[in-house]
């Protein structure tokens, strides 16, 4: 049996993690260790499960993501900067370098208490965020019902974006799990629907692979946010608006691209050990 676990539970605009500090005790949980902790009415409940681990590569920390359905996933922008917030707080300095499967991201605080964290360069070739055969990653050719004409965009993880006139308007829990799992995805695959609400500002809803319907996806607001300035909707610097609040969103000229968002932590506990049997 794994011992009892101590836990954070933070959130980023209410996409909601547990955070587990497993730096000075190796931690490694099967997939139905993940669902159960997940699940929201006998385990504790979250979008993600962040373990924090020793850093491999010149980083302060590793963080590895586990979707709530035991999926691993690349990388997530909004755990990033719940975790990046702890190690700042931990440490007493204003920057952090945390490591993840997609590559190192470096965060900084701003004067107003968020969190700016680099994800690093935007991946737009077919191969990259990856699709099963070439295709325009600007124009896909794939639809599901009113969803038609979408543009890929890699960020970690895969992300496939819609521009629709209503956000609202769209069934995300019918039509985001048909597209996560077309056959042109082979790690499946984040669903976004994006509303211009201006050259400067997005609407945005998303479907989340191995989650469903999430208040806000960092990696997702980033891919939101190239995939406009892609399509000549949208200058480079935006605010993108999600069910759980505003993210800043820049591509900058060198194609990185820096995301800055609030970081809060609503709690924290004592898994039993017993959870997980």
């Amino acid at each position: 049996m794994i011992d009892d676990l101590a836990f954070r539970k933070m959130h980023g605009l209410g996409n909601d993690f547990v955070v587990v500090d497993a730096r000075a005790r190796a931690l490694e949980l099967t997939n139905k260790e993940v669902r159960a902790l997940a699940n929201r009415r006998t385990g504790v409940g979250f979008d993600e499960l962040l373990i924090i681990k020793p850093a491999n590569a010149g980083g302060d920390a590793y963080m590895a993501v586990h979707n709530a359905d035991g999926s691993l996933s690349s990388a997530c922008g909004n755990g990033a900067r719940c975790v990046a917030a702890l190690l700042m707080d931990e440490s007493r300095r204003d920057s952090v370098v945390i490591e993840t499967m997609a590559g190192p991201n470096k965060a900084t605080r701003t004067q107003d208490g968020n969190v700016s964290i680099d994800m690093g360069p935007a991946r737009l070739d077919w191969q990259d965020i990856p699709l099963t055969k070439k295709t325009d990653t600007l124009h896909l050719g794939i639809s599901e019902g009113p969803l038609v004409d979408p543009v890929a965009v890699g960020i970690g993880n895969p992300h496939t974006i819609f521009f629709v006139d209503d956000v609202d308007s769209v069934d995300l829990a019918k039509h985001g799990p048909l597209i996560e799992k077309h056959p042109l995805f082979p790690e499946r695959t984040n669903v976004e629907v994006v509303q211009i609400l201006g050259q400067d500002h997005l609407h945005m809803r998303v479907w989340e692979r191995g989650s469903g319907i999430t208040q806000a996806c960092g990696t997702g607001a980033c891919a939101a946010a190239i995939a406009a300035v892609r399509r000549n909707l949208s200058g480079r610097s935006v605010t993108v608006t999600l069910d759980g609040g505003d993210l800043h969103i820049k591509w900058r000229d060198d194609g990185h691209v820096v995301m800055t968002g609030p970081a809060m932590e609503s709690f924290s506990g004592i898994i039993s050990g017993s959870l997980l049997v």
